[in-house]
């Protein structure tokens, strides 16, 4: 299974979000992208962007102010 990076640190509302779905538009089918963020709005808007695109939101964790979170793309539309 595929896994990608993708640090957005420093950047607001609603880049992190915009930045992860560009990263996924060019992943597989299930592949993983962890995203590291600062803002703490990004916590609200992953689980929001998840929950609309069909994403799964795998993980969200905290350390000293950044959060990690973890989708894994949706299967392709039959």
């Amino acid at each position: 299974m595929s896994e990608t990076m993708l640090d957005v640190s420093g950047l607001t509302c609603p880049l992190p979000v915009l930045k992860a779905n560009k990263a996924l538009r060019g992943l597989p089918a299930g592949a993983r992208l962890t995203v590291i963020a600062t803002d703490p709005a990004s916590v609200a808007d992953f689980h929001a962007y998840a929950a609309e695109t069909g994403h799964a939101l795998v993980s969200v964790s905290q350390d000293k102010g950044a959060w990690r979170f973890t989708l894994r793309k949706r299967d392709a539309a039959p």
